[in-house]
């Protein structure tokens, strides 16, 4: 798995780099599609007391400064991952709610073609494909 320098992704976003802006940024980068209270708990672990509202504030932080996505499947809580500009799109199980990053479904942005924008300008397509992930087709084989 490869590591990130978050102090410098902070400094080159122009963010402060405080203690809880780096734990936030590095538990995500090791463990994308986390929700903001394993995110949290996570981050306790590392730094000790950090309340829950200053992780909910770190990531909105982290998400407006482009160093962070949010994504939010349907019935899910709000997860997070550092795989950001490259239009990919998820998978996500229906029985356990496992994700994964699958590849753009045609390769360029915003990856699908609508035959009428009703006047927006597009930059972006949200796909997220819903299925059975391995272990549990295998659980249930």
């Amino acid at each position: 798995m490869p590591t990130i320098d978050a102090v410098a992704l902070l400094r080159g976003a122009a963010l402060r780099v405080t203690r809880p802006r780096v734990a936030v940024l590095t538990m995500v980068a090791g463990n994308p599609h986390s929700d903001t209270d394993t995110i949290a708990t996570a981050v306790r672990r590392e730094l000790g007391s950090v309340s829950t509202q200053a992780v909910y504030d770190v990531l909105r932080v982290l998400t407006e400064a482009g160093l962070v996505r949010r994504i939010e499947p349907a019935g899910s809580p709000a997860r997070f991952e550092t795989r950001v500009g490259d239009n990919h799109h998820h998978v996500v199980c229906r029985n356990c709610g496992a994700i994964a990053d699958v590849a753009c479904a045609v390769g360029s942005a915003p990856c699908l073609d609508v035959q009428d924008s009703r006047g927006f300008v597009l930059d972006e397509a949200e796909v997220t494909y819903w299925g059975s992930c391995p272990d549990c087709l295998a659980r249930d084989a």
